[in-house]
């Protein structure tokens, strides 16, 4: 796929179903898009790493732990989420619910702003500089990094190409994204795919922020 699109939009919930579709991201981080209908749910489970859930379309309610020491959450679009390993997490919604998940290959190293199990909205992780590109590495590790950017108005990344796929999501405001020599413009609720070695520019409209997810193995 090249071009904006809108994930949300792409993976609508139906009616008692729950959905998993693989991004086609090549890493060895795992990325895939979910889908859960209205009042269905995804049983607890643990997993051996950590997980990032970042919300796209509708609400969901993440039961996280079990007995006196749980907890429930609301997610929604634009704010994410980061379950530690070993911890246990269910997930169900009650009028639909439309989220990324990224699941690392191995642990990952976490911004001390980002508490574990804790939601946060991404657009207000970082401020905007006058004339210039803000950045936080919000998790990484030595197979993925996954950065927060706030552009000035007019502020650009020049043509730059990356060591592996990656995927923009756009959190805040609007900007051209040149991708292979065509310009493509993105808004808030839409994401971007870059296949590894693309080259490719990104130019704010306005103010704009958006979350970059990019794979290095």
């Amino acid at each position: 796929m090249t071009g904006s699109f809108n994930i949300a939009e792409d993976h609508k919930p139906k009616d008692g179903l729950t959905i998993s579709s693989p991004s086609g991201i090549k890493s060895q981080t795992a990325v895939t898009y979910f889908s859960l209908g209205g009042n269905t749910d995804i049983s607890a489970e643990t997993y051996a790493r950590p997980v990032i859930y970042i919300g796209a379309g509708g609400i969901g309610t993440f039961n996280i732990g079990s007995g006196s020491g749980g907890k429930s959450t609301e997610l929604k679009p634009g704010e994410m989420l980061m379950i530690p390993s070993g911890t246990l997490c269910g997930i169900s919604t009650e009028k639909g619910f439309v989220y990324t998940e990224i699941m690392p290959g191995k642990e990952i190293n976490m911004n001390n702003e980002v508490k574990p199990g804790e939601i946060f909205k991404l657009s207000n992780l970082v401020p905007y500089e006058e004339g210039s590109i803000v950045n936080m590495d919000v998790a990484s590790n030595d197979a993925m990094k996954f950065v927060i950017m706030a552009f000035d108005d007019g502020a650009g990344l020049s043509p730059h190409r990356a060591p592996g796929d990656a995927i923009v999501f756009a959190l805040e405001g609007k900007a051209v994204i040149g991708y292979e020599g065509q310009d493509y413009p993105i808004k808030e609720g839409q994401a971007f795919r870059f296949e590894k070695n693309g080259l490719h520019a990104v130019t704010a409209v306005g103010r704009f922020k958006m979350a970059l997810l990019l794979m290095l193995k």
